[in-house]
């Protein structure tokens, strides 16, 4: 803790065993040690301070707190006291509080510079722009140092950037910001890069594009040093906003003179000369041609240009290959427009094969002709491929295929490989010959491990892509209906990863077909294995998080919530941290994008979908009958009225293709795909949150003590609450029907496109009109409550026939969650998750119906006391009972039977699981080899032992769900 710097504090040696506790996780002995000090040193607020932050951090966030606001209404300033609650207001996720400290500790001590700063900061981690300008300037007036002054000045940038009028921000802030740097230029008191930069960022943000050129190419541009063209690319940008092209064209060509492989600047000089072309502009017969000198303004020019880049780069003594993919992008550019120029340029076939031959053992080689494959006929897609393969040196045959002798030759083979799949040559195909070719790949694949055996754990297999390319192979086998190809997919996966453990590619694969097949068991480990940093648990934990409760792994699911959920929360407290050192550290224009960056996980899709789920998944697991309901309701804060998903402003930002895939353009993931994924990953999570709100909303109905008694009901908020509930139902209605409509779409992703949602099973195996249902029944026992027993016989045959209903529906679902999880046919497995999904569905519907019936419980209970009270004062041997007590008790008594039922089939599912012996299954599929049987042991043990702990959890889950339904007794 960094109090412990202040040696002359004579109070600092009594504090020391106390942070020595606290730093080393001993926060009881911490506690413990702040009281004996705090007898003998009633006055040492310290001392509470440190004891607070002990309790904090044992659980007891209340007396924490009530201790900090203590020694907090005292107004410390000394240093000590200041620095321990900043650290437990922050470790409240209180940092306002910090703002409150330090203004009271600066109006006592005005001419602290070190109390100015560090209530500076505390208003950054709170984002007040407006109190940070004032903070800034007060600092600038008591220590008048540059850094202090421009701390003002970019917080009056931020007020802008964070101002809901956009005019407001040209017509103020802006404009009072450029005359505070302007004050400062005239005054030359401009010291620092970070100085510049800023005034550059705001003559940007004012569109005061020719002003900002002019800084940068005047003096104060000559402080731009710490970035390489830094000063030159600004000088493009702004050329290009003024639409300067001459200029544009020249310093693009001037940098590539110095450097001719940096390929944004061949863009930037492709752009300007077409631009010129198009404005028919011409040099000027005697000036200079532009403030950056000579300019290309021809087709003939650019393509000479290219030519001599090509004849330098034969000179240089490391291969560059700028020079030869701007050929190609040159040509792809004039056939764009339909120019008849391209032929000077020459056959772009023998151009992508001269470049093959000059860069095919680069791992790159692929990916640069990738881009221009398109300027090939697709007549011309076999002979291309037969050309580069005659040029690849390859060695003797082995089993009549040819390999290559080294990694250089392995690597060109690669590409070519890779470039068929990528032209749908292997699309094409027989299925005899895709296993064929799957054939080839593996024994190429397996020789090419030789040249990785000195290769560390950590690095990849020079080989690793023929198993991936045999995989996709396979997986399109899949797709057309041969059931083992996806077994034999799982088997060299798991195959390659034991030979390149490190491999993310062969994990992610593995991720995606397991959860296909429904096995989240193996799912779990291979996830953590990727070792995902930071943001990539937004981009890619929906890979996780779509199947982890879905799949009936429920303590699996809740883990991984909870791990991307730790992501989200720390998000905003972390980004505050980089804003801070930013400032500290000068480097303005990164604050704006650290900002953006918060507000994009903020309103990111897997964010609100993890957080949904995660709450009806902590309300499935923890919330048995309406009390327990209660109280979970009530310790996660929710509310049926509040919707905290900002719907309008969601951010999709899933990596959708992380995956590699090499499938031609028709076949992989289109920006169509994309928009469709998103719209149905919200239409779901909205059927997700309204059914959170329901629910969320049962235990705030209550017991109406006054039937009949509008007045009182309404005072009391009830009557409120079931308008409440009757709205979030006709939204949910709404939800389902836009879902029913999206679906009649039949759309299909690609294999390795974005997962569909569980949306399609949860309309077609009937949970969605029992759990509809359900929340109607409550409004028909709501107003049961309200209007008492007599008179009310319509509604007790509506909620009598309610009652048969649900029963008829559940248990028209369960029979949809009856057959085998796993079956073999003909040697082959055939695995059914729809069946498991299915009955996850059942549970989740069970669960509410509890909770539903929990509810009419309570409703129907004061009810029958009543009429026996009744009954004892007429003393009369009989009361007619009403009819919805017998509904009811029928339906209790049903639900316990169809619950025990579904017990029972679980069970039998367990039974079958555990006495299935998949390893004497006769794998007589051809495409076995020896050393793979043991791979292929491991996968189906995998699916069998995932599959046998899914319906373990599920069963446990309705044991306990059972055991509440027989306490429904009214």
């Amino acid at each position: 803790m960094a109090a412990r710097g202040h040696v002359q504090d004579p109070n600092d040696r009594r504090l020391r065993p106390i942070y020595d506790y606290l730093d080393n996780g001993n926060n009881k002995m911490a506690i413990q040690q702040a009281d004996k000090l705090l007898k003998k040193h009633k006055d040492l607020h310290c001392a509470k301070v440190l004891k607070a932050i002990g309790l904090q951090r044992t659980g007891k966030q209340d007396e924490a707190y009530a201790l900090a606001q203590e020694v907090a209404a005292l107004e410390p300033t000394d240093d000590n006291s200041l620095q321990a609650l900043t650290i437990l207001y922050r470790e409240m996720h209180r940092p306002e509080l910090v703002t409150k400290l330090y203004e009271a500790a600066v109006k006592k001590v005005p001419n602290s510079e070190e109390y100015h700063s560090h209530l500076f900061m505390a208003y950054a981690r709170v984002g007040e722009y407006k109190k940070m300008q004032q903070a800034g300037m007060a600092l600038y007036k008591i220590v008048p140092k540059n850094p202090y002054y421009f701390w003002s000045v970019m917080s009056l940038i931020m007020q802008s950037i964070s101002a809901q009028d956009e005019n407001l921000s040209k017509t103020m802030f802006l404009p009072l910001a450029e005359r505070m740097v302007e004050k400062m230029v005239k005054e030359d008191k401009i010291e620092a890069e970070a100085e510049v930069e800023l005034y550059y960022m705001i003559l940007e943000r004012l569109e005061k594009y020719k002003e900002a050129l002019d800084v940068v190419r005047g003096k104060l541009g000559e402080k731009l040093t710490s970035e390489l063209q830094s000063r030159e690319n600004k000088c493009m940008a702004m050329y290009k906003k003024l639409h300067r092209w001459p200029e544009c064209n020249a310093l693009a060509r001037k940098l590539l003179l110095k450097n001719s492989d940096d390929w944004q600047f061949y863009i930037t000089y492709f752009d300007s000369v077409f631009q010129l072309i198009d404005e028919s502009w011409t040099p000027p017969a005697e000036e200079e041609h532009s403030l950056e000198g000579e300019v290309h303004c021809s087709i003939e020019q650019a393509v000479n240009f290219i030519e001599e880049r090509i004849t330098e780069e034969s000179k240089s003594s490391r291969p560059l290959r700028g020079p030869y993919l701007a050929k190609l992008e040159l040509i792809r550019r004039l056939r764009h427009r339909g120019c008849n120029d391209e032929h000077k340029l020459g056959d772009p076939e023998e151009l992508m094969f001269q470049y093959f031959k000059k860069f095919g053992d680069k791992p790159c080689c692929f990916t640069d002709l990738k881009v221009f494959v398109d300027l090939l006929p697709p007549s011309q897609y076999t002979k291309f491929i037969r050309q580069l393969l005659d040029v690849i040196p390859l060695a003797a045959a082995e089993n009549e295929v040819a390999l290559p002798g080294d990694i250089k030759a392995l690597q060109q083979h690669l590409c070519v490989v890779q470039l068929s799949r990528l032209l749908g040559i292997y699309h094409a195909m027989e299925k005899k010959q895709k296993l064929a070719v799957v054939r080839e790949l593996m024994l190429r694949y397996r020789h090419g491990l030789e040249f990785g055996k000195s290769c560390l754990k950590t690095e990849l297999q020079f080989s690793d892509y023929y198993c991936l390319l045999a995989v996709h192979l396979l997986l399109d086998l899949w797709l057309e209906g041969e059931e083992a190809a996806v077994w034999q997919c799982l088997t060299l996966l798991e195959e390659g990863l034991s030979h390149s453990p490190s491999n993310a590619q062969f994990k992610l694969l593995l991720i995606r077909i397991y959860c296909r097949l429904g096995a989240f068991e193996p799912v779990s480990e291979l996830y953590s294995s990727l070792d995902a940093k930071h943001i990539q648990h937004d981009t890619i934990g929906y890979l996780l998080t779509r199947y982890a409760g879905s799949l009936g792994h429920y303590a699996a699911a809740s883990q991984s919530c909870n791990f991307a959920l730790r992501f989200f929360h720390s998000n905003q407290k972390d980004t505050s941290e980089y804003i801070i050192q930013a400032y500290k550290y000068g480097a303005f224009e990164k604050i704006p994008e650290f900002i953006a960056f918060m507000n994009r996980l903020n309103s990111s899709l897997h964010f609100a979908q993890v957080r949904t789920e995660r709450m009806l998944l902590d309300l499935l697991l923890e919330a048995n009958i309406s009390t327990s309901l209660e109280e979970s309701v009530k310790s996660m804060s929710l509310s049926p009225e509040e919707d905290d998903i900002p719907w309008k402003d969601l951010r999709d930002n899933r990596d959708l293709t992380v995956l590699f895939s090499w499938d031609p353009k028709d076949r992989d993931i289109s920006e169509e795909h994309r928009k469709l994924s998103l719209e149905e990953e919200t239409l779901w999570l909205r059927i997700r949150s309204l059914t959170l709100r329901l629910v969320s909303g049962l235990p705030t109905l209550g017991h109406t003590i006054q039937p009949k008694n509008s007045e009182k009901t309404a005072e009391n908020g009830v009557s409120s609450k079931i308008d409440t509930i009757r709205a979030l139902l006709q939204q949910l209605e709404a939800a389902v029907d836009s879902g029913k409509k999206f679906l009649e779409q039949k759309i299909q992703y690609p294999v390795l496109g974005p997962p569909p949602t569980r949306m399609a099973g949860f309309f077609s195996n009937g949970s969605c009109q029992c759990q509809t249902s359900l929340f109607y029944l409550v409004s028909d026992i709501y107003e049961l409550d309200t209007n008492g027993l007599e008179d009310s016989a319509e509604i007790q045959e509506r909620i009598g026939n309610s009652f048969k209903s649900l029963v008829e529906r559940l248990t028209d679902l369960f029979n949809k969650c009856k057959g085998d999880l796993i079956e073999v046919r003909d040697g082959t497995l055939k695995t059914h998750p729809n069946l498991l999904e299915n009955l996850v569905f059942f549970v989740e519907t069970i669960s509410i119906a509890l909770w539903v019936s929990s509810y009419c419980d309570s409703v129907l209970r004061p009810f029958k006391s009543n009429l026996q009270k009744k009954k004892k004062k007429k003393k009369e041997s009989s009361v007619a009972m009403p009819p919805v007590f017998t509904h009811f008790l029928d339906y209790v008594t049903e639900l316990q039977t169809l619950t025990s039922n579904v017990i029972d089939h679980i069970k039998g599912l367990e039974i079958i699981l555990t006495a299935l012996k998949l390893e004497e299954l006769s794998l007589k599929d051809t495409l076995l080899l020896q050393e793979e049987k043991k791979f292929t042991k491991t996968v189906q043990g995998k699916v069998q032992s995932s599959y046998h702990h899914s319906v373990q959890e599920i069963g446990e889950l309705l044991k306990k769900r059972l055991d509440t339904i027989k306490k429904l007794k009214i």
